[in-house]
Parts: structure tokens; C-alpha cells; sequence
């Protein structure tokens, strides 16, 4: 009988450390996930029931300007004497409908062509990817600005502009994915009994791609609140008197040293939303890498 020596004894130790550092990376990433839930509905809420709220963006009482955050208004009040938390509200509406308006038709777009490029291959796919690293080669803010001089400035031409140039990296993940699946054994043998491209595509492929889909998707709702807050910005998005978190930003560029918070507040809330997007994303890729790995 052999005794066990120490190169084969299991290091039990490293092991419980080893399972100790997992569970407290996936603890952290739930924590973090959770968080971003948690905000993005409190803000979504908010903004979806801001009309059955008491708030009035457009009330004016120049006798209360530039009053810092206080009890009977939280956010402060703007230039004009408007209660500030009111305007962030429903700026909230405008910003969070052209991030889900946007994505969903840049998504729509990005997953037609990156199907059709990544299925049917050959001299469809290349002709599609060269017109797609056209558009990529030039600045996505150059062609949104330019298309937004040429188009009269508003809310469904902003979500349009965005959507027509913010689909390239979406189709570029979904041909990458679709060109993986096509060569499954059950996508050739659907091929080989005579189903219809489309019927194996809707049936096979698109539901095998969903994952890849939505982490997209995610990632295209935070691209274009940023987009949405830089033409607002510099004045070429939503015009008054509508207002954005990104018109917000743009109308307070003049009171930085007597109001700073009327730029501070908007911009946190850019920075918090499009950070809990990314934070639901990476969760979502996270869990469909380990769900494929079981």
C-alpha cells in the first residue's frame, strides 16, 4: 500500500479559495446586474408615468431662478424659474425613446443584413460587407451630423438618423454568428430535405443567434442615448420645447459657475443609464457564456 505523498495530496486549500473567488465574482456581477435593473426601472418608471405625475416642465416664475436643490424642488429651478426635476423627468422620456426607438430599428436592420450577408455568402455577402465597411470607414458623428442639417430637426428625425447609421456593428456580429451556425448538422440536413433559406433562417438560425441578439441590442440602446445627448449638444437633436437630458446639457452651458447642478444632474444620469446598459449586456453575455459552457 502506497503511501500518498505531497505532489499527490489535492491542494484543498487552493481549492476552496479557488470556488471562495468565483462565487464572490459572481456575487458581485449579480450585485451589479441587479443594481442596473433596479435604476433603469426606477428611471423608466418614472419617465413612463411622468404625465400622471404633478409635474410641470413648462411653468415659469423668474422670482424662484436659479434656486439650488431644496425641499420644494429637488433638482433646483433653471433660468427661467422651472422646477428642474420636472424638466429631468420628462427629458427622461425623450432620451430613453430614442435609445429603445432607435435600437430596435438599427437592430431590425443590423440583424436583415448580417442574416442575409452571413447565410447566403458568396458574392451577396461580400458586396453587403463592402457596403458596410464604407459606412464604417467614415466618422458615424460626421454622417449624423450631416444627415441631420439636411433633415428638419425633431425627435422622429433624430431617431431615424440614428437608426440608418448605427446598424454596422450589429450586422457585423449577427454574420459572424450566422456563418457558425449555417454549418451545424441541422441547419445542412434542413437544407438537404428542401426547406425553404427563410423557413431554416426563422426557425434555426435566428433563434440560435437570439443570445448574440440581445447583447447587441443592449449595447445599441446605450449608443444611441450618447448619440441623442451629442446632437442635442451641439443643438442639432431635440429642439425646444422638447427637452433631452442632452438638450439639458447643451441649455446649461451657460451657467456653470452660478448653476452647476443643472449640467451635473443630466450628465449623471447619462453616465448612470448608459453604465447600467452596459452592465445589463455584460451580464446577459456572461450568463449565455456560461450556459453554453454547461
Amino acid at each position: 500500500m502506497t503511501t500518498p505523498t505531497a505532489s499527490t495530496t489535492p491542494n484543498v486549500a487552493a481549492a476552496i479559495d479557488a470556488t471562495t473567488l468565483v462565487h464572490r465574482t459572481r456575487s458581485f456581477r449579480s450585485v451589479s446586474a441587479v443594481s442596473a435593473v433596479v435604476f433603469l426601472v426606477v428611471v423608466g418608471g418614472a419617465a413612463l408615468l411622468a404625465p400622471l405625475l404633478p409635474l410641470d416642465p413648462t411653468t415659469t416664475d423668474l422670482a424662484i431662478r436659479w434656486q439650488p436643490p431644496s425641499a420644494a424642488h429637488w433638482f433646483g429651478t433653471d433660468e427661467l424659474g422651472r422646477d428642474y426635476f420636472s424638466r429631468v423627468v420628462y427629458g427622461a422620456r425623450i432620451s430613453l425613446t430614442v435609445g429603445i426607438l432607435a435600437m430596435a430599428a438599427s437592430t431590425a436592420i443590423g440583424v436583415l443584413v448580417g442574416l442575409v450577408a452571413g447565410f447566403a455568402g458568396g458574392r451577396v455577402d461580400d458586396l453587403l460587407m463592402r457596403f458596410v465597411d464604407f459606412l464604417s470607414s467614415i466618422p458615424w458623428m460626421v454622417l449624423v451630423i450631416v444627415a441631420s442639417v439636411f433633415l428638419k430637426p425633431g425627435l422622429w428625425t433624430i431617431i431615424f438618423v440614428i437608426s440608418v447609421f448605427s446598424w454596422m456593428a450589429t450586422a457585423r456580429l449577427v454574420r459572424a454568428e450566422t456563418l457558425t451556425l449555417r454549418e451545424r448538422p441541422y441547419v445542412r440536413y434542413a437544407g438537404y430535405i428542401g426547406v425553404g433559406r427563410p423557413l431554416v433562417l426563422w426557425r434555426h438560425v435566428v433563434p440560435d443567434a437570439a443570445p448574440t441578439i440581445i447583447v447587441a441590442a443592449t449595447a445599441s440602446i446605450s449608443t444611441a442615448i450618447l448619440t441623442e445627448s451629442a446632437l442635442s449638444f451641439l443643438g442639432l437633436g431635440i429642439q425646444p420645447p422638447m427637452a433631452s437630458w442632452g438638450s439639458l446639457l447643451e441649455t446649461a452651458q451657460g451657467s456653470l459657475q452660478t448653476a452647476p447642478y443643472l449640467a451635473l444632474i443630466p450628465g449623471v444620469l447619462i453616465l448612470l443609464t448608459v453604465l447600467s446598459f452596459n452592465v445589463l449586456g455584460d451580464a446577459l453575455r456572461q450568463s449565455v457564456g456560461e450556459g453554453g459552457a454547461s
